[in-house]
């Protein structure tokens, strides 16, 4: 993938590539009491504030990737796609939750190449309602043993109450990080907050990480995770 670059006194400098991946639950069960539909139309509204992220960061290039899953795990957006371009099309609820070939997806992207040198700690939002009918926790111990799995931004959303939370707890891997990363949406609203605050607020911090001692690369980054809004009504739950 070309990188592409920015003109600056001194002559062009290429931008940092920062990828950000949506996991998302396309089981039988979010075809339930609205939550595919508030699932699509919160990453739908996102997409404007992404974008407007992405221009007040001029040195990164925001790079989407979205998984879907369900009888099976595949990509619905593959090719890392400039913010700009990114078009959401909706996703249709059936089937089972192969969360856990989901993730190994994404781990196999996290490899040395096709991820970047000089790239920035990814994103990875993975929104679920429900239990994996795979082996889920070896995937996720398969993406932790990627440095760069390691350092993503890793962000949980439980859709409603059913939501796997140790497996979720088991993504996030850090108990001190829970309260911020591992979150509930109860009813759209929330769904559509917390998916905007994953798509805004957490891109700008991973966008401006500590600065990479000497010798060391970008992959061994510590990202800190900004707080997440507050659950707010719960009016109209899940």
């Amino acid at each position: 993938m070309a990188s592409t670059s920015i003109n600056t006194p001194g002559g062009a400098m290429a931008k940092r590539p920062l990828h950000f991946f949506y996991l998302c639950d396309c089981s039988g069960s979010m075809s339930e009491n609205g939550k595919i539909q508030a699932l699509n139309q919160a990453v739908r509204d996102s997409i404007p504030f992404m974008i407007a992220e992405a221009d007040g960061q001029p040195g990164v290039d925001l790079l989407v990737r979205v998984v879907k899953f369900s009888d099976r795990a595949e990509w619905h957006i593959g090719s890392p796609t400039s913010v700009e371009s990114f078009v959401w099309n909706d996703l249709q609820p059936e089937g089972t939750t192969l969360m856990g070939a989901a993730i190994r997806m994404v781990a196999d992207q996290l490899k040395m190449p096709p991820m970047e040198q000089r790239a920035l700690p990814p994103v990875i939002v993975l929104i679920t309602d429900g239990q994996p009918t795979d082996d889920a926790a070896s995937a996720v111990d398969e993406l932790l043993s990627r440095p760069w799995g390691k350092k993503a931004i890793r962000i949980a959303i439980a859709i409603g109450n059913d939501a796997d939370e140790d497996i979720l707890r088991k993504f996030i891997g850090n108990k001190e990080l829970e309260a911020r990363c591992l979150l509930q949406a109860q009813n759209a609203d929330q769904l559509v907050a917390l998916i905007k605050w994953a798509s805004t607020a957490v891109i700008k911090a991973a966008s401006a990480p500590p600065s990479t001692p000497v010798g060391a690369s970008a992959a061994n980054i510590n990202v800190p995770t900004p707080p997440n809004p507050s659950n707010g009504n719960t009016d109209d739950v899940f």
